[in-house]
């Protein structure tokens, strides 16, 4: 059952799902958020308690917690699974970690909800999805969080899809710029460690594309052909981020960059379809520009999460003195989500999609359906990086996923 439009705020006589998360920074506060404001918003089946937060740093956890509205904390991600009072388990750790804590999380009867990308290798990946399959049989349920799809331009784009109105689908393109790398001077995170991130841009901003590409065209990518590249080999060691963006150390100690800092790769659909991605960390001036066209047989859909209430439609039936695009704003009670939210007109922002995420999640989990991205749903994404890695290492022989 979907969240779409759900109707008021839950009700405090409704079953808890009590939610312990791992990890506080940047994803850690957008989905502390999400749960505290998703039953205040929409009729949800089930309760969300912001039980546990679980962190290494027992005074920043601590810290975290009563910042962010958690009633206790855990210094050991074990200890938080293990717990009694916990229902649900929400990763939001780098991607080195979300194997090993799904799959025992699920071992211990907790659902799951994971951050993107699923893990940082197919073989992870596959341990995460079989996990989820024996759990499901339990009656638990895992989601990965590809919280984009959630926007409710994009979740229209997809019931416009559905509903034949661009026809048979032949081109889909999708970029997602950032800039906050430019400088030579950012400082080595995580991030661009290959060890704890996986890959780069690639998979931190390519694999949203991937999902919403996939998600609204209703088609899955069956081959790729990649080239990846790194544009800054060191990076100052040490330094902190402000958001995503920021200046880096001073002492002059420098560490290696490991992963790509840009990914370009075409892209074959199944159906017949053909594809053309970007995703780069190196766009000055494009902060989260999310872009993604879809050309069909009768039309077309044009979405930019930097305008992200509005997308754009060109009916291929109008006569040609007035036909061209025109702007959705998509605001409007009969639009995905939005009704339960402001009056038309009012947009929304990025937090909304992770609202959405537990809105969705919560639905399934209560009606005891699979959540959607399911972890196998994930799993197939992870198969797309990897190939795409697999063939710009071969200087972009066609991989099939």
């Amino acid at each position: 059952m979907s969240g779409e439009n759900a109707g008021p705020a839950a009700s405090a006589s409704k079953p808890a799902l009590r939610v312990g998360m791992v990890g506080y920074s940047f994803m850690g506060a957008m989905h502390s958020h999400a749960w505290r404001t998703a039953p205040r918003f929409f009729d949800l089946p089930m309760r969300p308690e912001l039980a546990v937060l679980a962190g290494r740093n027992k005074s920043a956890v601590e810290t975290a917690a009563e910042k962010m509205g958690w009633r206790d904390t855990e210094t050991d991600w074990r200890a938080l699974v293990e717990r009694d009072d916990v229902d649900l388990i929400d990763i939001c750790t780098p991607g080195d970690t979300h194997a090993e804590i799904a799959i025992a999380a699920l071992a211990a009867g907790k659902h799951v909800l994971c951050e993107k990308p699923l893990a940082n290798s197919v073989e992870e990946a596959g341990h995460m999805a079989a996990a989820a399959k024996a759990a499901e049989a339990k009656g638990v349920f895992a989601m990965c969080g590809f919280s984009y799809r959630r926007t409710p331009a994009l979740t229209l784009a997809r019931r416009l899809v559905q509903q034949g109105r661009i026809g048979t689908i032949r081109h889909i393109r999708a970029q997602y710029l950032q800039d906050w790398l430019s400088s030579e001077s950012a400082p080595l995170t995580w991030r661009l460690d290959k060890s704890k991130s996986g890959s780069g841009a690639l998979g931190d901003i390519g694999a949203h594309s991937i999902d919403a590409a996939q998600y609204v065209s209703g088609l899955p990518i069956v081959s790729v052909s990649g080239l990846l590249q790194t544009f800054v080999h060191e990076r100052p060691v040490g330094g902190t981020l402000v958001g995503l963006g920021g200046a880096g150390a001073s002492d002059g100690a420098k560490g290696p960059v490991t992963v790509d800092d840009a990914a370009i790769f075409t892209t074959r659909f199944d159906g017949g379809a053909v594809g053309v991605f970007e995703a780069t960390r190196f766009a000055l001036g494009r902060k989260n520009s999310m872009r993604l066209e879809i050309n069909g047989s009768l039309g077309s859909l044009a979405f930019d999460f930097e305008n992200m209430n509005s997308l754009e439609f060109y009916d291929g039936a109008e006569p040609p003195e007035t036909a061209g695009f025109r702007t959705i704003n998509v605001t409007e009670p009969e639009h995905p989500y939005t009704g339960n939210w402001w009056p038309a007109g009012h947009g929304l922002g990025y937090e909304h999609g992770f609202t959405h995420q537990v809105v969705d999640l919560v639905n399934a989990i209560s009606a005891g359906s699979t959540p959607s991205p399911s972890f196998a749903e994930a799993l197939q994404v992870q198969k797309i990086l990897h190939a795409v890695e697999q063939s710009a290492e071969a200087e972009s022989v066609w991989q099939h996923v």
